[in-house]
């Protein structure tokens, strides 16, 4: 049986850029990474590819507010990556409040 050549994948039609999006999305409230990528339509991993971006291109116009243990309330201030932590460091708990951005 023969199979048809696949079709080239063909963008969506936005009227913005998906970084533009993301900037708007912010600077109208604080959201999470999945957030984001709900309202924007793409993936997690992209959208912190694309924040990375963001982030350089605002010069610190970026806030990020840092993830949360809820067992033991560890912030974890430090991170300088925009991804949320796999698991504490004080209690081990894997239970963890993304980290939240927002534009200032």
């Amino acid at each position: 049986m023969r199979s048809r050549p696949k079709l080239p994948a063909i963008p969506a039609d936005r009227p913005e850029t998906i970084r533009q999006e993301i900037i708007a999305a912010l600077k109208e409230e604080s959201l999470t990474a999945r957030e984001i990528s709900g309202r924007v339509g793409i993936s997690e991993k992209e959208v912190l590819e694309h924040l990375e971006h963001v982030r350089v291109a605002l010069h610190g116009a970026l806030v990020v507010i840092p993830a949360e243990c809820m067992a033991c309330g560890f912030l974890f201030r430090k991170r300088e990556r925009l991804k949320g932590p796999g698991r504490c460091p004080v209690c081990r708990s894997e239970h963890i409040a993304e980290p939240t951005f927002a534009i200032t």
